[in-house]
């Protein structure tokens, strides 16, 4: 192929095809690229973002479309692009080196690379002309392109030290499980809870000041915290503040349902107005954990009118769910979702002062002279009348708002970031008895198992246009267990454990790290990366793993065998050494280690179609208990001879619920008026 060309035509991922028809020769990452920067002996400009990232296409607009600056990228470069969703392997590599070098990372990520693709100086946004205080894009290339050919000893000084730091970041102090007792006490929880609530916003809530993330992993900590002992009151109200002012704030779609990335201020009012699916499904299950206990009618709205966003606009090929929703239209910034007072009157007419005082709407704006609706300034929710009377005058502005050129849709489905919209799905379906909820769940779930795993039931990370593409990441594995495993809890339909199964075993053998413990990000068939990263951070979404030491306790409790518990321990171990220096990105362990240490499975015997067997799951699923793991059981079915609950079935003919800790199980219940009380103490 010639070397003019931009090969970026005939890729799937919409954030590619973006860059198509740049004046930039433009690489996919692969094999091919490496191979031409190592003939031309020219450095590598790596460039990572993503579809729906709004810096993204600002650097786009100002330098990959401009001819001069693409002439020069031509020149000194192989320019290889890449969708950080659709090769989050690849994106992870070099935020981490970017992170070495003391940036503080995000998207656009702009990496240096030498031919080898191996790191040696980078950035994220680089503006043309230079301006806010950054190097213009076009000097950046003339000197790092000067000092790779001219300074290749401080060019080898930098790779080096990155790529020893890379490797470094592989490994992890494990600790050892000594005795009956646990490792790390859950007193050690308790302290690392408070220590976060004291960094959190309590007027606004979140964690720290402006930029605000969702960070529901973090939440979820602190409100397991508060479950333990409900007397700090600081836990319960670092949570429930956040999650009024998240429902309420800007950072939600009042008319669509949804929540944005995150927030660019303390009060959640401007957001970042990209909608991703892993952020909804994760809040989806923090709500749904808080609601169980606090009854909120808000959290109630919020999960029910994002749940059905979900299903209304983010439903994408075969059943799967999309990625993102862009944070741009007609190439501005929430042009979508913004007002001006005058097209509010124009709509609702007389009732537009009520709709206005409700949701924050002035002549002046609340944000760049337009208004971003919230409803902050009024948190309370109205009369059951006047909160109708609003439904009805939102469905009217989303309408009008539905007929504006809507943002760019990412209809690629991730198999990670599936997995969690499902299992929050089958959760909050069976919590609010939402049939289609759990419909949509199980289509989804068909689609991922059926069409995204080859014969020797590997996963591939992404699906779009019917082509199935890159070999799936440690993630894809955790979170599609973990949605199997929701499932089953949810239908009692044994398919989905062994699936869930199934993906472990593919773990086990491609993932595993025999010598230190845990699991590397990628297969150890993965050819196309210069270092295999293995951690368990969190970031935008959880850690796999730290998803899988919960996938692992469950199964342990599901399965009554040992064994399961024994590679829980060995999960918690090979990463809990951590805990010593930055616990704040561990949390997606420490809430699958309190799972381990305090798991509760509630076993329901009883004809599935029964009122009396609905009554006790009902019974059991408007409680907050985030280390319960459920178990319908048909009064025929049988369990292994090792499990507690094996043997017991109907009481008297009833119904029954068995509460298991452990290897024994409590005396039976079948009265549902007896389950709260009996499980206030799990």
């Amino acid at each position: 192929m010639a070397d003019s060309l931009n090969r970026l035509a005939t890729e799937t991922s919409p954030y590619l095809l973006q860059h198509a028809d740049n004046p930039v020769h433009w690489w996919p990452w692969g094999e091919a690229a490496l191979a031409e920067a190592k003939r031309t002996n020219r450095p590598i400009l790596l460039s990572v973002g993503y579809a729906a990232c709004h810096w993204c296409h600002v650097m786009a607009h100002e330098s990959f479309e401009a001819p001069e600056v693409a002439a020069l990228m031509n020149e000194l470069f192989v320019n290889i692009k890449v969708d950080r969703e659709e090769r989050p392997d690849v994106d992870a590599i070099y935020m981490q080196a970017l992170q070495v070098l003391g940036e503080p990372g995000g998207w656009p990520l702009t990496m240096f690379c030498t031919p080898a693709g191996e790191p040696f100086w980078g950035g994220t946004y680089f503006p043309h002309p230079a301006r806010y205080g950054r190097p213009g894009f076009l000097d950046v290339l003339r000197g790092v392109s000067q000092a790779f050919h001219d300074k290749p000893d401080e060019v080898e000084t930098n790779r080096a030290g990155l790529l020893q730091a890379l490797r470094a970041k592989a490994t992890s102090k494990a600790v050892e499980f000594k005795g009956d007792g646990p490792p790390v006490p859950l007193d050690l929880l308790d302290q690392i809870a408070q220590r976060i609530a004291e960094e959190c916003d309590p007027v606004w809530g979140g964690l720290g000041q402006a930029p605000k993330f969702p960070s529901p992993y973090l939440f979820e900590m602190l409100w397991r915290g508060w479950l333990r002992d409900r007397k700090n009151e600081r836990l319960f109200q670092s949570v429930t503040v956040t999650l009024d002012r998240m429902c309420q704030g800007g950072i939600y779609d009042h008319l669509a349902g949804g929540f944005a990335r995150y927030a660019t201020d303390n009060e959640w009012l401007i957001p970042h107005f990209e909608k991703m699916l892993y952020d909804n499904a994760q809040l989806v299950d923090l709500l749904t954990l808080v609601w169980q206990e606090t009854k909120s009618p808000l959290y109630a709205t919020r999960i029910a009118e994002t749940c059905d966003w979900v299903l209304r606009e983010m439903v994408a090929e075969g059943g799967g769910f999309a990625a993102t929703y862009d944070a741009d239209s007609e190439g501005v910034e929430g042009k979508f979702y913004v007002w001006d007072e005058a097209e509010i009157d124009a709509v609702l007419g007389d009732e537009a002062t009520f709709f206005k005082q409700v949701y924050d709407v002035t002549a002046q704006g609340n944000w760049e002279h337009h208004t971003i609706l919230h409803r902050n300034r009024v948190p309370a929710l109205l009369s059951e009348a006047e909160e109708q009377r609003l439904a009805g005058l939102r469905a009217k502005l989303k309408a009008v708002r539905d007929k504006r050129v809507w943002p760019g849709w990412d209809d690629k489905v991730l198999a990670d970031w599936n997995g969690l919209m499902i299992a929050a799905l089958a959760n909050a379906a069976v919590v609010f008895q939402r049939d289609d909820w759990l419909a949509a769940a199980d289509r989804a779930w068909r689609f991922v198992i059926d069409q995204m795993r080859d014969e020797h039931s590997r996963l591939f990370h992404s699906w779009r246009i019917g082509k199935r593409l890159h070999r799936g990441t440690l993630d894809d594995y955790a979170n599609m267990a973990r949605a199997g495993i929701a499932l089953f809890e949810a239908t009692g339909e044994g398919r989905y454990l062994d699936e869930a199964k199934s993906l472990v075993r593919v773990l086990d053998r491609h993932f595993a790290d025999d010598a230190a413990g845990g699991y590397f990000i990628t297969a150890d068939d993965a050819a196309d990366l210069i270092v295999r990263t293995r951690h368990c951070h969190d970031n935008a979404s959880p850690a796999g793993n730290g998803t899988l030491l919960g996938v692992f306790a469950r199964l342990w409790v599901l399965d009554g065998d040992g064994a399961w518990r024994d590679k829980a321990e060995r999960q918690f171990a090979a990463f809990a050494g951590e805990l010593e220096g930055n616990f704040s990105p561990l949390m997606t362990l420490l809430n699958g280690y309190e799972t381990l240490q305090r798991a509760t499975e509630l076993v329901i015997v009883g004809n599935l179609a029964s009122p009396d067997t609905e009554a006790l799951r009902r019974a059991v699923y408007v409680q907050s208990l985030p280390s319960k793991i459920v178990r319908r059981l048909a009064p025929d079915a049988a369990l292994p001879t090792h499990h507690p609950a094996a043997g017991k079935g109907l009481v008297g003919g009833k119904p029954a619920l068995y509460v298991c800790h452990g290897m024994s199980c409590r005396a039976p219940i079948v009265d549902a008026g007896e389950v709260q009380g009996a499980l206030s103490s799990t």
